[in-house]
């Protein structure tokens, strides 16, 4: 039986220029507890990034502070140099331990996260860089005023925000264009609607991280779970082909340390929802988020 892979989810062009497959993989998971220190099984997470270019995974997402920096290093590690390959990172937020997670945007301090993920990730010049929070402690305009200036330097080539609005991503634009917006969306997490209806009509990439969360939807017996039999898949795997119909800028960017996680991942990249389904499980997935 012939393998699924990324390419089955389509294309999208980052930034007007740089043609990715739409099903990326998300580096958070490839660390260690509360995404802090090494990983559990350090072999395994190097299994899981070597098998991405065999799947035509071509769009990866990490931050300097998955680690910290354990992320970074490791993809840098397995998979160095990057043929066709995008390596999104992030910066703007310090780790003072496991699940601690505070921002930081003073101008300095997202220079230095610029300048340390090139070195670390051994690039000239990053593809996308993603503003990982904007501080409400630092002014915005500072922030997005480093990040102008360091992409006019060449040091980043395009430029993404996450958990934002869409009032902070028109304030952005004044600085930059934004090519990405990575904001927590799943078919039961719906507050960011409204930004990816914006990303949509603007063309901008909207990257939903926890994007295989079903809730209540995917336990046994539910409606979900019973297109879930019927398609011959998982309830992750029908989250996920929802996800992908949801809109053409959607990348998902499930993430794991577990090569059978992954390659379950990708398989979803070939399911097709019919518009019924899909329209059900959309109703379904508004309905338990107004309940929440």
């Amino acid at each position: 039986m012939a393998v699924v892979t990324a390419e089955a989810s389509g294309t999208f062009l980052l930034g007007g220029d740089i043609p990715i497959h739409r099903l990326g993989f998300g580096a958070m998971r490839i660390t260690g507890k509360g995404i802090w220190g090494e990983p559990d099984d350090k072999d395994e997470a190097r299994r899981v990034l070597k098998r991405l270019p065999e799947l035509n995974i071509n769009f990866i997402d990490t931050a300097d502070s998955y680690g910290p920096f354990v992320s970074e290093d490791l993809i840098h590690e397995v998979l160095y140099p990057y043929r066709d390959m995008v390596i999104a990172t992030k910066g703007g937020l310090t780790r003072h331990g496991p699940d601690i997670w505070p921002p930081l945007g003073r101008p300095e301090y997202l220079r230095q996260c610029v300048l340390m993920s090139l070195r670390r990730l051994s690039v000239e010049r990053i593809d996308l860089w993603q503003l990982h929070r904007i501080d409400p402690k630092v002014d915005r305009n500072e922030q997005f005023q480093v990040i102008a200036d360091m992409q006019s330097e060449g040091l980043i080539r395009h430029v993404g925000l996450s958990e934002v609005s869409i009032e902070e991503i028109e304030a952005a634009q004044q600085y930059f264009p934004v090519v990405s917006v990575q904001n927590l969306y799943n078919l039961v997490h719906r507050k960011s609607e409204d930004v990816l209806d914006y990303c949509e009509h603007q063309n901008i990439a909207f990257i939903p991280w926890f994007p295989l969360s079903a809730g209540k939807l995917a336990e046994e017996g539910s409606q979900l779970s019973d297109i879930a039999a019927r398609l011959g898949a998982t309830p992750s795997q029908i989250a996920l082909a929802w996800i992908l119909k949801r809109s053409p800028v959607m990348l998902p960017i499930p993430g794991t340390g577990s090569l059978a996680h992954l390659e379950e991942n990708t398989a979803a990249a070939s399911l097709e929802l019919s518009d019924e389904d899909f329209q059900t499980l959309d109703e379904l997935g508004k309905a338990e988020w107004a309940s929440n």
